[in-house]
């Protein structure tokens, strides 16, 4: 699917997506948040930084398996929580390095960032991600400094500023009203008015866990994410891809609903925030042209808004159009 063709309701005709073949590596799971629906942080005690030669052997795994994106995720602001931790972005940029020398482009999701942590990180980059999440204020983020909406307005209009092609999104049914829902796509398009950096928004419901506070939480039905994609498009840019998880929910009523992407989808890795749910197979997504691209969306491949260190890998790997070569 080329850049700017979104996919809505065509009868017989086949939907349309693009997505991005990756590997997704843990960098670390202690977190200073503690929200109400996550399973995937751990206490201080209990916390776990992936090892050099553990973080080689998935994209040794990756390149094999023909992936072309390393994701990279971590709780928020660790060396908050235990002051030892202060290399850790170093480390980051070290993987990022490992990456791009297996073939690899990564994407770091790294939590609230400073703009001097961004502009550290941006040259091993071909994009960056943070969820919005909600720019409401909500019972669910009480413990989680890093979720006031406010710092994550700060964090994704300083990664505007430099150039990063960026990837947020809102997290649905956590507490917050219809209302709040259309606020946070309004403030994520500002967000691109004023700096033309987002590549994609994804529109994520919760998927309660047990033993959280969300175990008795109800996840938003089909119809209603179907009717929240189908606002977003309105609400949002149209160069402004709408990714829908489709190990999460079911795609294709979202896809008629105006949603192009169904994001990063591994052959090698779970989804270690929703471990339990797996990645569907390429060729299980019955009904669906996929069209892989990288993890920086052609415009910006375009614009050369990538990392700098990612350029000659971007250039090995993308078409003519800035999807990814077949």
């Amino acid at each position: 699917m080329r850049e700017g063709v979104h996919a809505e309701a065509r009868g017989a005709e086949a939907l349309r997506a693009t997505f991005s073949r990756n590997v997704f590596i843990p960098v670390t799971d202690l977190c200073r948040n503690a929200c109400g629906y996550c399973s995937f942080r751990r206490d201080p005690d209990r916390a776990r930084v992936i090892s050099r030669s553990d973080a080689l052997r998935l994209m040794d795994r990756a390149q094999r398996a023909g992936c072309s994106e390393a994701l990279f995720t971590m709780g928020d602001r660790p060396w908050e929580v235990r002051g030892d931790w202060m290399e850790l972005l170093e480390y980051i940029v070290e993987l990022c390095e490992l990456a791009l020398e297996r073939g690899l482009l990564p994407h770091t999701n790294a939590g609230i960032l400073t703009r001097e942590e961004l502009e550290l990180l941006a040259p091993y980059n071909a994009s960056m991600g943070l969820m919005l999440e909600s720019t409401a204020h909500l019972k669910v983020h009480e413990r989680s400094p890093g979720k006031r909406p406010e710092v994550r307005i700060r964090t994704i209009s300083d990664a505007g500023a430099i150039r990063i092609p960026f990837t947020t999104g809102i997290l649905v049914g956590i507490g917050e009203g219809p209302e709040d829902r259309i606020r946070s796509l309004e403030a994520i398009a500002e967000l691109h008015r004023r700096y033309g950096h987002i590549q994609e928004v994804i529109i994520q419901p919760l998927d309660p866990k047990p033993g959280t506070e969300s175990e008795g939480m109800q996840p938003p039905s089909i119809g209603d994410m179907a009717e929240l994609v189908s606002i977003a498009r309105r609400v949002l840019q149209p160069e402004i891809s709408i990714q829908v998880p489709p190990n999460l929910v079911d795609p294709v009523p979202l896809l008629r609903a105006g949603a192009d992407d169904l994001g990063g989808i591994s052959p090698v890795t779970p989804d270690w925030i929703n471990p339990e749910r797996r990645w569907p197979e390429i060729d299980e997504l019955k009904g669906i042209v996929l069209v892989e691209r990288l993890p920086v969306y052609p415009r910006y491949v375009r614009l050369g808004w990538y990392g700098k260190r990612t350029e000659y890998l971007i250039r090995r790997l993308a078409d003519e159009s800035g999807l990814r070569k077949s």
